[in-house]
């Protein structure tokens, strides 16, 4: 959800409230009462990642001397692929 910036046309309150996209402007300003509130058009801000770790608690790859045996990693030439025969084709 968005933050939206509002300010008062007749007492000049500026505010910042957190609102859904979908959610009605507010008209009547908290401060004077008058239904004289305008929605500005801010910059916005980018994506914020809080908590601790992100990057590392969620997506952190295991280093080769910690990982188990069942680390998914096949060697190349361990096995045959099924289209691979070794019988000659009859004539």
């Amino acid at each position: 959800m968005p933050t939206y910036q509002y300010e008062c046309t007749a007492c000049h309150h500026h505010f910042d409230v957190f609102q859904s996209m979908l959610g009605q402007k507010l008209k009547k300003c908290p401060k004077c009462g008058k239904l004289k509130l305008v929605r500005l058009i801010g910059a916005g801000t980018g994506i914020i990642f809080k908590g601790s770790g992100f990057y590392e608690t969620d997506y952190k790859k295991t280093s080769p001397l910690t990982s188990g045996s069942g680390s998914g990693t096949k060697k190349s030439g361990s096995k045959e692929l099924p289209s691979e025969s070794k019988t000659q084709p009859t004539k």
